[in-house]
């Protein structure tokens, strides 16, 4: 495990790999989610209470397990890159910041839809969705702590720090629900089980993976482009550029 962090700390090598698994992930993310979409919005029956209004689930909760997902591998990318002094750490996470803000950002957005037939309006100051609407506050302030000093390892380091501090919201966001009373529903999915028929559950799961695959997509790409900015001087970007491979 160390061997291949040690191995992926090589700018060159990092943005090999990202540039051999962006079309994997790309294929893989585009069949899941038209997979994911038909099951779950044409396969899948009504809901017994909510009819098809239901169904912005399948958008919602990956969006909202992704904003989680994202923050958590952004925590500990900082953890690696403050310990370790990986560069290359660091410039993972702030190629995953914006991706993770964007999927904060739908989250917010599909739940508020959501909530507008469920709750009569679409937002209440809920200790999930406002837990959440602070993870969005969190994204966008590290990608403005980041870009904020003149020195890329100052804006790094503080840009690491506030990743780690912030990943406090982490638990408080899952474990909202329990700890106070909310308006919000309950876990969807948990490891006992699910109390979703297994005809609306499949497309659930799938559009989870297919969540899961796109974000490795888009971060292959935003890596390249972040080591590119960050390596711009280095000699082997200066033969990319003269063989016309970016």
């Amino acid at each position: 495990m160390f061997t291949w962090l040690h191995k992926m700390g090589s700018p060159p090598v990092l943005y090999r790999f990202a540039e051999r698994a962006a079309p994997w992930c790309k294929w893989a993310a585009f069949v899941l989610l038209a997979a994911g979409l038909v099951g779950g919005l044409v396969l899948s029956p009504p809901d017994y209470q909510q009819g098809d209004g239901f169904r912005i689930i399948y958008i919602h909760v990956p969006a909202a397990i992704m904003s989680l997902l994202v923050f958590g591998y952004m925590a500990v990318a900082s953890a690696t890159g403050l310990i370790w002094r990986l560069r290359m750490a660091h410039a993972v996470t702030a190629a995953a910041a914006p991706i993770g803000a964007a999927f904060t950002f739908l989250a917010l957005v599909t739940g508020s839809l959501w909530g507008k037939p469920m709750w009569g309006t679409y937002w209440v100051w809920d200790a999930r969705l406002t837990s959440e609407l602070i993870l969005l506050f969190i994204y966008l302030g590290y990608i403005a702590v980041v870009n904020a000093f003149p020195d890329q390892r100052t804006g790094d380091r503080a840009g690491a720090i506030l990743a780690l501090v912030g990943a406090v919201d982490i638990p408080i966001v899952h474990y909202s629900v329990q700890w106070w009373t909310t308006l919000h529903q309950g876990a969807t999915l948990k490891l006992s089980g699910s109390s979703m028929a297994t005809s609306m559950l499949w497309p659930l799961l799938t559009m989870m993976v297919a969540f899961l695959l796109y974000f490795c997509w888009l971060l292959s790409l935003r890596v390249r482009t972040e080591i590119l900015h960050r390596e711009r001087r280095a000699t082997w970007v200066m033969r990319l550029a003269e063989n016309g491979d970016s």
